[in-house]
């Protein structure tokens, strides 16, 4: 696994950039992966134009935009890139327009980058860090705060964690009322970005919970979510994913903020009668 501030250099970090719509946003962020040799040109357009088959779904939360594609040969090696813009561009998203910060992501696999994206959307969900983040003026100050040592989380308790367990039993079956699968789906578009984004702000309301043992999150793309969705009790995604994916036997549930706990809290409490 890869942190955070090793994908995110002093190079791949430009402050108070202008855009005039969301492409060029996007030409912006990819052009840092392109400089740095990370991506080539073919890869910016491809982030460009995944936005243009699946909709604005990379906005994550408001304000934040989170470019990505499918790996490839115009990917050389995994690393991320950070713009922040001078001006709000819109992106399409009803919820959560307008776009200041743009964080390009290039894979060359699933798995290298899932520790920096649960550091990322950790990151975002601090408003004290990242008001100090929008405030900083140089690209070696965000570094700095990006690389930053966050406290550890709290034990937990064990009691605790045994009587959330065997209220989750109690609360009985899955989605819907139904048998549990102990399954839940985040999916998108390309099944190694925003939805890892989306998995772990849901695990963090799981472990809140307790249920963090007892139910398995999986981030995945919208082709192979259709085969999964038998075994799942929820799908999580976007509004624009939800309607590519149409109907699949498993109920799905649109979530407009990725880092918001409390949203997904209460879309999991909506979804299991508790």
């Amino acid at each position: 696994m890869t942190a955070l501030s090793e994908l995110l250099t002093h190079e791949t970090i430009a402050l108070d950039e202008r855009a005039d719509d969301w492409q060029d946003a996007i030409r912006l962020a990819g052009g840092l992966l392109e400089s740095a040799g990370i991506a080539e040109p073919a890869y910016t357009q491809a982030m460009i134009d995944s936005v243009h088959q699946n909709g604005p779904y990379i906005v994550l939360a408001p304000g934040f935009a989170f470019p990505h594609a499918r790996p490839s040969e115009a990917v050389h090696r995994t690393g991320m890139s950070w713009v922040r813009l001078a001006s709000p561009v819109e992106f399409g998203s009803k919820a959560n327009d307008p776009v200041t910060l743009v964080v390009a992501l290039a894979a060359t696999d699933s798995s290298t980058h899932q520790q920096a994206m649960a550091s990322l959307a950790t990151l975002l969900t601090d408003t004290s860090r990242r008001a100090s983040l929008d405030a900083a003026s140089t690209p070696a100050q965000v570094h700095a705060i990006l690389s930053g040592d966050s406290p550890p989380d709290p034990a937990p308790d064990p009691a605790a964690e045994a009587d959330d367990a065997e209220q989750a039993r109690a609360a009985g079956g899955g989605a819907g009322g139904g048998r549990t699968r102990d399954h839940i789906l985040t999916v998108c578009g390309n099944g190694l970005g925003t939805s890892l984004f989306l998995k772990n702000t849901l695990e963090q309301v799981l472990d809140r919970w307790g249920w963090g043992r007892l139910i398995t999150v999986e981030a995945t793309d919208t082709v192979s979510a259709r085969g999964k969705a038998k075994d799942a009790d929820l799908i999580l995604t976007s509004g624009e994913i939800a309607r590519a994916l149409g109907d699949v036997g498993t109920p799905i549930v649109v979530i407009e903020n990725f880092t918001s706990q409390r949203e997904i809290d209460a879309a999991l409490r909506a979804s299991y009668d508790i």
